[in-house]
Formats: structure tokens, sequence, C-alpha cells
């Protein structure tokens, strides 16, 4: 019987490791694949060049979630209820800061302590430069959206932190002054490298296990955004001394790094034609500053565009400061920043 039965036992031992490995890998491959998407913190931010930014310092722990998403304002947002829970998951926040985001300033009091908030208009070695306003620059209306988005989510606000019992806690850190100055700070590359580095110093403490990936991923994209402002004095260099008027006075980060000379903005509004009135007052205004071009942004009708600069000697083209027209993602703020530099060069060359 000891011979009948060894054959056969070794062909059972034989066959059931065969039989056993795929069944006992498909769990531990799982679970293993769950812990690794368990290991990267939540993130999230507001604003797409913002996005990008954090997306290139976390490739390869996680993606970070994008409050401001298509073709959206962040002048004239309102918070949706996935973005409400959204933040409430969040281990870390990045935003600009109140004086663009203005309808998260509210929501973000609310969350208390449990997430860490970096305003990137704090990060040290930005440069910051003051509103437009008078002469050649018409009133924008950054302020206004500002106020008006701060005044809808009052009262929903006031309410939340009722129910939930959150008072403003954390008004500390964001009690500094954010004075009047022009938030659209990304727009200079050597800005870009500031906020960087607060948000791989903000990564770093909230997620220390992978701070060596995040600071190896810094310090290339410090070395992208060098080349990139290299090549992008290269492009305007031809034609920065070519004078143009902008729809919306969102540029001058760029144009001060680069030297580009503009001489005026104009405030339309993208949903209705200007009267008769107002078109002659542009026509005399575009006339006078011996503008090359006028610049709108991608929410304004071609109609309108072409009606402001009809009976000029004036071009038009078009300028996206907040990529509204363009993909998420850790190449966004490159593709952003050659876009502008692309279609100024474009637009002031052929004049």
């Amino acid at each position: 019987m000891k011979r009948a039965l060894g054959p056969a036992l070794k062909i059972l031992a034989l066959r059931m490791p065969a039989l056993a490995i795929p069944v006992l890998a498909i769990p531990t491959l799982l679970f293993s694949g769950t812990m690794r998407a368990a290991d990267a913190p939540v993130v999230v931010t507001s604003i797409k060049p913002i996005h990008s930014l954090v997306s290139a310092i976390m490739q390869g722990v996680g993606e970070p979630e994008l409050i401001v998403d298509g073709a959206a304002s962040p002048h004239t947002y309102n918070l949706k209820p996935s973005n409400a829970r959204a933040l409430q998951d969040a281990k870390v926040i990045f935003w600009v800061g109140p004086g663009l985001e203005a309808f998260l300033e509210k929501p973000l009091q609310a969350l208390g302590r449990d997430a860490s908030i970096a305003a990137l208009d704090d990060a040290p070695g930005l440069v910051k430069l003051p509103f437009r306003e008078g002469g050649a620059f018409e009133p924008h209306d950054d302020a206004r959206e500002h106020e008006s988005a701060s005044g809808q989510h009052d009262e929903a606000d006031a309410a939340h932190d009722a129910d939930s019992g959150h008072a403003s806690d954390h008004d500390d850190d964001h009690d500094h002054d954010h004075g009047a100055f022009d938030t659209h700070l990304w727009l200079d590359p050597m800005n870009a490298k500031a906020m960087a580095a607060m948000i791989t110093t903000t990564l770093v403490a909230a997620d220390p296990a992978n701070a060596l990936t995040y600071q190896g991923n810094a310090k290339a994209l410090d070395d992208k955004l060098d080349a990139l402002d290299t090549e992008i004095k290269g492009m305007v260099a031809p034609v920065k001394d070519k004078p143009f008027i902008v729809f919306h006075d969102a540029y001058q980060y760029f144009e001060h790094r680069y030297g580009i000379r503009v001489s005026g903005s104009i405030t339309v509004s993208p949903e209705t034609i200007p009267g008769a009135e107002r078109v002659s007052e542009i026509h005399r205004k575009v006339g006078e500053l011996g503008a090359t071009c006028v610049f709108a942004e991608p929410q304004f009708e071609p109609r309108l565009v072409n009606v402001v600069i009809e009976g000029t000697r004036a071009k038009s083209g078009v300028l996206d400061p907040e990529a509204a027209t363009l993909k998420a993602g850790p190449d966004l703020y490159f593709n952003l920043m050659r876009g502008i530099a692309n279609n100024m060069k474009d637009c002031l060359s052929g004049a």
C-alpha cells in the first residue's frame, strides 16, 4: 500500500501549488494595490495652474484633486457639494489666497485644523505687483467679484459653522495682510518656483514618508521652470516693444518678467455687446494708445472682439491666463505659459 500511495501523493503534491498560487496571489495583489493608493495623502488644489505645479511635485505618489475645472473662473466660481466633500476629506489644501478664490475663504475657515492649508500668496520670495488702475487702465472686476463671491457664501457658511460646531478657530492662519496686489502670481515662472518651494515644504511636512520623491520632483520642476523662462525670453524678445491692449488686466507679472509693453486695458463684459457710445470710446482709446493688438480671453465671443476692433488698425488675439481651454495635469503650466508667449508673438509680429 505504501508503494501504491506514494505516486498518488506525489501527483497531488505537484498539482496543489499550481492551483493554490493564483488563488492566494489575487487577494495579495489587491491588498498591495490598496495599500499603495492609501499611502498617498488626499490633496486638493483650487485652480489649474496651481494643480499643475502640485501634480508635478506629487508624481509617483498620487494625483491632487482640482476644484475649479474646465473653463470655470475662480473670480465667479460657486463651490459644489462634491468640492465641499473633497475639502472635508483633504489632508492638504493649496490655494492662491482670498484675493483670488474668495469663494474658498469661509469654507476653509470652517474646516478647523484637520487639514494643512497653504495659501501660496504667502510663499517666500514672491514678486507681488499692485493692481493697476487709472490712466490707460480701466477698473477691473476682480475686487467686486471677490466681494460678491464672499457674500454669496456667508450665509451658507454661517449655517455650516453652527451645525458642525466649528468656530473660525484657524482664522489666525489667514490673518496675515494679503494686501491689494494682483493675484495672477503664477504668470512669472520665478513666482512659480517660489510657490513650488512652498508646495514641497508643505507636502514633506504632511507626508514625510514620501519626502524624497517630493524633493526630487521639485528639483526637476525647478530646472524645467528655469528652461521655460529662458525659452520665453527668446520667444517674445522680437515683439516686446510693440504696444497692445487687454480685455482683462491679468498679465502684468508676464509683462514685468519679460519687459513687454502693454498700453492699457478695456473692461468689457463677455456676455454683452457694448453699446455704440462705448464702442466709439474704445475705438478712440485703441487709436490714442497706438495698440498693435487687442487681446481677449477664451470666454469672449469672436463677434464681440470684432466689434471692439472694427475700424481700427489693431489685430485681435486670445490669451488664456487661467488655462480655461487647457487639460489639467503636470504639463499644463508649461502649455499655459508657452501659449501666452506664442499668441503674443503671433499677433504682434504680424502687425
